[in-house]
C-alpha cells in the first residue's frame, strides 16, 4: 500500500498528530481513500460519514489519547450517535435515525476519535456471521469467499484490511472474539461492567453483552479501554477497580501464569484439526515464555441446562429487540422486514414466561460461580476461539421454513465463546496462527473476573514473541 498511515496503529497515528507531523484531516482523508479503494470488495462499511468526518477533523478536537484518529462505529445499540442512521443491521430499521448519543460514543468522541462510518453487522447481532439481508455479506479480506464472523464482522474486516487501525465492537456471545479470530486481528472482551451501556440501558442482554474494539495492536486496545471504562451515571454495577492504567500493563513485568488448556467445548461440538493445532501452538509458545501450562477443562454440573438457559436468554433478547424497534417506528414489524432467525427467536422469546426468563438467568449465574472455582487454581484458560476455521459465505443458513437448525449449527461453530459472556469474565482472541490455506485461526484466553490487566500483559508478551501486525491480507498486500 502507498498509504504509510495504514501500517500504523492508532497510538502511532495519534503520536503523529500530537507532534504536529500530520493533521487529523490527513489521517481522515487517508482512511477515506482506503475505504473507497478496498471496501467495495469486503462490504465492511455500510454507512459512510465522510463529510462529517472531514468537518470534525478541521475543527477543534478534544485533547484525548487518540486525537484525530479515524474510527468506525458498529451499527448496533451501543453505537448510537445522534443524527446518524442506525439500523441494527435490520430492514425494519433501514431508515432509522438515532436521537441520542450512547455514553460509549460520547467517550469515544472525548478520546479524540473521528467517526468515518458505521460497520456491517447481522440483524440485531444474532448470528455469528455477518450476512444481513439489508446490506449483504461482509467478506473476509483473507479470502473473499469466507465469512468475517459476527456480529462485529464489519469491524474486524475493516481493521484486517487496514481501513482504520481499530473499530468499535460489541460481544454478547463472542461477537468481538469470533470476527477477530476469523480476520486475524486482536479482539478483547472486557469484564462485565467495565464499559458503560447507558444512558438507555442498565445492562445489555441480561449482562451478557459488553462493548470494546477489534484492533491491530494490543496497546491500542488497552489505551482505548482506559479512555472509555468506568461506570456512567446510574449504572447498576461496575467492574472491579484496576490500580493502574491498562496501557501501563503492556510493558509491566508480571509473574508467570498458570494456564489451563481446554480443547473441547461444553456442548461437545467437534473441533477442527486446524483449531486444535492453533491451541497447541499457542500452548507451546506460552511454555517457551515460561508459563506453567497444563491440560485442564472447566466443567459444569449441568452443561446442557446452561446451554438451554443461554438460548432462552438470547430468545428473550431477540423479542425485546424487535419490540424496541417497533416502538421506535410506532408500528408492528411486517414479516418481510425481519429475517427468519430473528422472527423465530423472537417468537420463542415471547412464548417464555417471566419466571422462565428469571430462572434462565439464575442458571447462568450458578454457572458463573462454578467456573469461578476453576480460576482459583488457574490464572488463565486457553482454548480455540472457534470450533472451525472461518466458514464460507452462506454456509450457516437460516431457511425461512425452519431456521432453528441453522442456529444450532451456529452454536456449534461458536461453541467456546458464550461461557465467558455468562460469567462476565474478560476474554480475548489472539491472532497467533494461520492455516495452510491462509485463513486466520485465533485462540482464546480468558482470565479471572475483573483481571483484564493480566490478559493485556499476556497479550503484549505474545505479541512481542510472535508479532502479527505485519500479517497483511492478500486483498491489500
Amino acid at each position: 500500500m502507498n498509504d504509510d498511515f495504514a501500517n500504523l496503529d492508532a497510538t502511532a497515528q495519534a503520536q503523529l498528530v500530537a507532534s504536529g507531523q500530520v493533521t487529523p484531516l490527513e489521517l481522515v482523508d487517508a482512511a477515506i481513500a482506503r475505504i473507497e479503494r478496498f471496501d467495495r470488495r469486503i462490504n465492511a462499511v455500510v454507512e459512510r460519514q465522510f463529510e462529517q468526518a472531514r468537518e470534525r477533523a478541521r475543527g477543534k478536537l478534544p485533547d484525548g489519547p487518540f486525537r484525530g484518529v479515524p474510527f468506525l462505529l458498529k451499527d448496533l445499540a451501543n453505537g448510537a450517535e445522534k443524527g446518524s442512521r442506525h439500523t441494527y443491521g435490520s430492514r425494519l430499521l433501514a431508515q432509522h435515525i438515532a436521537h441520542y448519543d450512547s455514553e460509549l460514543v460520547r467517550r469515544f468522541r472525548a478520546a479524540g476519535l473521528i467517526f468515518v462510518g458505521r460497520t456491517n453487522t447481522p440483524e440485531f447481532g444474532i448470528p455469528p456471521t455477518t450476512e444481513p439481508a439489508l446490506f449483504g455479506p461482509c467478506r473476509n479480506p483473507w479470502n473473499l469467499k469466507h465469512s468475517t464472523g459476527g456480529s462485529s464482522g464489519g469491524a474486524a474486516a475493516a481493521v484486517a484490511a487496514r481501513l482504520v487501525p481499530f473499530a468499535h465492537g460489541s460481544d454478547a456471545g463472542g461477537s468481538i472474539r469470533i470476527p477477530a479470530s476469523c480476520c486475524g486481528v486482536f479482539g478483547f472482551k472486557p469484564t462485565r461492567g467495565r464499559n458503560p451501556v447507558g444512558p438507555k440501558l442498565g445492562e445489555s442482554v441480561a449482562g451478557l453483552a459488553t462493548d470494546h474494539c477489534c484492533s491491530i495492536s494490543v496497546r491500542d486496545s488497552a489505551a482505548l479501554l482506559d479512555a472509555t471504562s468506568g461506570p456512567d451515571v446510574g449504572a447498576p454495577y461496575a467492574a472491579p477497580h484496576h490500580s493502574r492504567p491498562f496501557a501501563r500493563e503492556i510493558d509491566a513485568p508480571h509473574r508467570k501464569l498458570r494456564i489451563g488448556v481446554m480443547h473441547m467445548p461444553l456442548n461437545g461440538a467437534p473441533v477442527h484439526e486446524d483449531c486444535l493445532a492453533a491451541v497447541d501452538s499457542a500452548a507451546a509458545l506460552c511454555r517457551e515464555l515460561g508459563h506453567q501450562v497444563s491440560n485442564a477443562h472447566p466443567t459444569l454440573v449441568d452443561a446442557a441446562g446452561f446451554l438451554d438457559a443461554f438460548g432462552k436468554v438470547y430468545a428473550v433478547m431477540a423479542a425485546l429487540n424487535v419490540e424496541h424497534a417497533e416502538s421506535l417506528l410506532g408500528r408492528v414489524a411486517k414479516p418481510r422486514e425481519l429475517e427468519p432467525i430473528t422472527r423465530r427467536l423472537a417468537a420463542k422469546g415471547r412464548a417464555l414466561s417471566a419466571t422462565h426468563f428469571v430462572q434462565a438467568t439464575r442458571v447462568l449465574h450458578a454457572a458463573s460461580r462454578e467456573i469461578a472455582h476453576f480460576f482459583v487454581d488457574h490464572d488463565v484458560l486457553l482454548s480455540p476461539t472457534l470450533a472451525q476455521p472461518p466458514v464460507a459465505i452462506g454456509e450457516l443458513r437460516y431457511p425461512a421454513r425452519d431456521p432453528l437448525p441453522g442456529f444450532i449449527r451456529a452454536a456449534h461453530y461458536a461453541a467456546f465463546t458464550p461461557l465467558f459472556n455468562a460469567t462476565g469474565q474478560p476474554a480475548m482472541s489472539v491472532p497467533l496462527y494461520w492455516s495452510a490455506t491462509g485463513l486466520p485461526i485465533g485462540v482464546q484466553f480468558a482470565g479471572r473476573f475483573g483481571d483484564d490487566a493480566a490478559l493485556f500483559r499476556l497479550a503484549a508478551e505474545l505479541e512481542r514473541a510472535r508479532p502479527w501486525a505485519g500479517c497483511i491480507p492478500p486483498l491489500i498486500g
